[in-house]
């Protein structure tokens, strides 16, 4: 068999194969050329999942005649001018959208330069490239593609339904404008829910705005503001309350120099922030943007450009971790404010006969503290709080006088138990409802976390030295690095081929299942392969085992409390980082808005 050139309509299909792999990635190839063609508004149409049509639209600078006819060459580009692979500060680069799609459809292009009085149009079909010809156009440039793999039909074998392929564009173009708020995008088709954004002014108040529309409207008023800098790296964007979560990664968002990415370093860094906050099988709500010069990012290691590859990762690993962590400190008690709508929607169901059928009368104590109501009045209004016990604890005005100021502290003052599992708290805008285990847990926790940080990682002598069995390769991997586990509160020691001996352990961890302790040590050390990646992994070790400790060491639900013993449960939350959610990431309290409440009660 003899070697030969292929044929160039056929190199640009198997081009097409990497790059336009389904009608989302020519949607993005062709957007990302209308941003760094520093359009304002972009627009896009498609029909059939973008099978049969790809229209997009936008009012760049547009195209000479002459880079009109060179634009669907291969590898020709305008944004490599001193062919710099390493300083590259545009979207595309590699000048392979317009000839690859041309190659596998049908490519029609119009457009206008702004100091041109006259448009300029170009078909390509089936690879094969048409004259440039005079046409009426709009300044900026209209590109359509039909026919999306007409002539590689075995690549839409491959392809999702409709509705699942104008899913992923609708996805893709939420995610780039989400990046790009100053830009307007409009979208259109059949099978999709379309959208129009308006461009936005630079800034944070912008930026919120946008991603109102893009993450829902209650994300601004739960979301943290985030900036952070170090040695050339800068982290910008917004995080949602730990509380403010979501079942699937969808509302991760993460850019880098203005580029979309799902880069696995980033989200890793954003699992590791939220780990110790968030519940395992759920995903926070945030937008991150990394910028730094284009030198210390290498942007052309994915086909898709979806991944990067910074040249310091462990730095911009380490910066994002640490921004976030910062920020949800700095948020202190602060809760989703979901929470107490979801809580008033249940009562309206209840309301609206939608509850249960057989819950109870309600049974009040005969006592001057709590006279019984007379009948007849307001029972169909109540109905909503049928089953409601005599308060464990009663902290009212005219049994227990709160403080002063309490009623003007974020989460009120105290006035009963419910359920001896409840504390009910009132504001001057409205009433907090708290779990008391699940907030006293959190409490617990932190305080231990402080202490360790404060004292370092105690290392407890085992009265019992413990064998560990171990694969000969972990083995030697951990006596590799007996040095520096020391200073993590871990003395081992070799113990013969495939095992080692630990003499030492973390003094939280006394009585801990040691054996699984070392070999999750020794498989951190063969995933990352250095010692520097360990900490982490130890850390949260010990966390989980502080988050133990906690729950165990905390107010249980079922204890009677005094008034005094809630106002100050409520006091250390307003002044304690992460308080809004226990160690498993369930909200700790939810408040309901007084205006809430009387539209409840139709009071407006």
């Amino acid at each position: 068999m003899t070697v030969r050139r292929l044929d160039p309509v056929l190199v640009d299909r198997i081009a097409a194969g990497e790059v336009i792999e389904r009608p989302a990635a020519a949607v993005k190839e062709l957007v990302e050329n209308a941003i760094d063609a520093g359009a304002r508004a972009v627009s896009v149409t498609i029909a059939a999942g973008g099978r049969e049509l790809i229209r997009v639209v936008d009012d760049g600078s547009g195209m000479s005649p002459e880079d009109l006819a060179l634009s669907v060459e291969r590898h020709a580009t305008s944004k490599l001018p001193d062919g710099d692979l390493f300083a590259i500060k545009s979207l595309g680069f590699r000048g392979e959208a317009l000839p690859s799609i041309g190659s596998v459809a049908r490519l029609s292009i119009a457009t206008r330069r702004h100091d041109s009085a006259h448009g300029h149009g170009l078909v390509v079909e089936a690879g094969e490239k048409g004259v440039v010809r005079p046409v009426v156009a709009v300044a900026g440039t209209r590109i359509e593609v039909s026919d999306l793999f007409a002539f590689t039909p075995a690549r839409l074998k491959f392809l999702k339904s409709d509705r699942a392929e104008a899913q992923a564009v609708s996805e893709m173009l939420r995610r780039l404008a989400i990046t790009h708020p100053t830009i307007r995008f409009a979208l259109d088709g059949d099978h999709v829910s379309g959208f129009d954004w308006p461009a936005e002014a630079h800034g944070r108040d912008g930026m919120l705005r946008r991603l109102a529309r893009g993450l829902g409207r209650d994300f601004p008023e739960n979301a943290l503001p985030l900036d952070v800098a170090r040695e050339g790296f800068r982290v910008t964007g917004f995080a949602g309350l730990p509380t403010f979560h979501r079942g699937t990664s969808a509302g991760v968002h993460l850019a880098v120099n203005g580029r979309p990415v799902r880069d696995k370093l980033l989200l890793s860094a954003v699992r590791g922030a939220y780990a110790d906050v968030v519940p395992s099988d759920r995903h926070p709500v945030l937008f991150l943007d990394v910028a730094c010069e284009p030198r210390l990012v290498d942007v052309n290691v994915h086909p898709a450009k979806s991944e990067v590859r910074f040249r310091d990762p462990a730095l911009v690993r380490g910066l994002v971790v640490s921004g976030l962590k910062a920020a949800l400190a700095e948020a202190g008690h602060r809760a989703t404010t979901t929470g107490g709508a979801r809580t008033l929607e249940a009562f309206r169901a209840v309301f609206a006969g939608n509850g249960s059928a057989s819950v109870p009368r309600p049974h009040f104590p005969e006592t001057p503290a709590w006279p019984r109501p007379a009948a007849g009045f307001g029972e169909a209004a109540q109905a909503g709080f049928e089953g409601f016990a005599a308060p464990s604890a009663d902290a009212r005005a005219h049994v227990a006088e709160p403080a002063p100021d309490a009623l003007d502290r974020p989460l009120g003052a105290a006035r009963a138990q419910l359920h001896e599992t409840y504390i009910v708290a009132q504001t001057r805008e409205g009433v907090v409802i708290v779990d008391q285990h699940a907030a006293h847990e959190r409490l617990v926790y932190e305080r231990l976390k402080a202490e360790r940080a404060r004292s370092g990682i105690a290392r407890q002598a085992l009265l019992l030295p413990e064998v560990v069995e171990l694969d000969p390769v972990d083995a030697d991997r951990l006596n590799a690095a007996t040095d520096e586990l020391a200073t993590l509160g871990l003395g081992i020691e070799a113990f013969g081929p495939g095992a080692v001996l630990v003499r030492e352990a973390p003094s939280q961890l006394a009585g801990g299942n040691l054996q699984k302790l070392v070999r999750d040590v020794a498989d951190a050390l063969a995933e990352h392969g250095q010692i520097s990646s360990i900490p982490g992994s130890l850390e949260r070790r010990l966390d989980h085992v502080l988050a133990t400790m906690a729950c165990h060491n905390s107010v249980r639900a079922g204890r009677r409390m005094r008034p005094e013993e809630m106002d100050a449960l409520l006091r250390e939350m307003e002044v304690t980082p992460n308080s809004g959610q226990c160690n498993h990431g369930r909200p700790t309290y939810v408040e309901l808005k007084l205006t809430d409440i009387e539209r409840l009660f139709g009071r407006r």
